[in-house]
This record gives C-alpha cells, structure tokens and sequence, in this order.
C-alpha cells in the first residue's frame, strides 16, 4: 500500500512539475493606459516574477502566482515616474512589489480562458478577472490578456485628476 502511494504521489509530482513555468522578463511585457486631464498616458511595468502552472487539459489545477516591481513603473518621464513611486501613488518604498494570485480559471469560446484572482497593490486586495489566450511555442507559453482596474480600490492616486480606471495589457512568456 505504502509503495502504491508513494508511486502515485511521484507521479501526480512529476506531472504539476512538468506543467510549471516562469515568467521570462526579457520577453514579456506589462503595459497600462489611463487618463490624466482627459489625455492617455501610457506605460510599463517591469521585474515581473513568480510561477505559473498551466496545462489547457487540465486547467482546474491551474495556477498563476506572479508579481511585478512597483519600483519599475516608466512612462517615459523620469519626473512622472519619480512621482508615481511616491507615497500618494504606489509607495514603492513600502510596497515594492504588486501581485496577483490567482484563485480558479476556465475555458471560454476560441480559445480564450479566464483567470480569476486577487491583485494587490499596495497591501489593497481586490478580485479581478482576466481573459487571455495562451499560445504554445515549444514547450512555453505565450500568455496574452488584458483587464481593467479602478486605481482608487488600491488607494493609487488619492484625489488626483486622473481616471479611475486603468487598462492593463499582458504579454507574459514563460518557459519551463
């Protein structure tokens, strides 16, 4: 009994090994757009981290567990993004990094899955949810979605004149 068990827990081992994948920084990319005085204003965000386990045959036993370095926010004005990691915004001396963990996700029409999970920035904890596609190249994956956020449910930007909301764009390759 003992050997059947020990065989089964190395082989259910062996296949959440051989579903994990991370997070290759020079190859992904986290952008974001939202307004300031009705203008867009875009930009980046990098130092993304983490693991992700992801086989489509089996994505209830999906997981996407990744961060991101608040201190990496550029948009292309080094006054703007000095500003950004101040406290009133994401307060990068206290809150370095912004995570999401992922909770549960499912499979949608053409491909397309949905991830759901919880986002924090700066110790601010919300569920969100994102569609995204996953494109095989090999033994990775190309994982592309997109969301949006209310900047104010993490207490980014305090009264500010900028939108609430902020449009993510996703582009994570992650490897074996």
């Amino acid at each position: 009994m003992k050997k059947k068990l020990l065989v089964l827990l190395c082989t259910v081992q062996a296949c959440i090994l051989r579903a994990q994948y991370k997070p290759v920084e020079s190859k992904s990319s986290i952008k974001f757009s939202i307004k300031n005085f009705g203008i867009p204003v875009s930009g980046t965000f990098a130092g993304i981290g983490g693991n992700i386990n992801f086989d489509p045959k089996h994505i209830e036993q999906g997981l996407f567990n990744v961060t991101i370095k608040s201190t990496t926010v550029n948009t292309d004005n080094n006054l703007r993004d000095d500003h950004l990691r101040e406290e009133t915004y994401f307060d990068s001396e206290h809150y370095p990094l912004i995570s999401f963990a992922s909770t549960r996700i499912t499979t949608g029409n053409n491909g397309l899955f949905t991830v759901y999970g919880i986002l924090t920035i700066k110790n601010h904890s919300k569920e969100v949810t994102i569609r995204f596609t996953a494109a095989p190249t090999g033994d990775d994956y190309l994982f592309n979605g997109q969301f949006t956020v209310n900047r104010k449910d993490y207490a980014v930007g305090g009264n500010s004149i900028i939108a609430d909301n902020a449009t993510i764009l996703l582009s994570v390759f992650a490897t074996k």
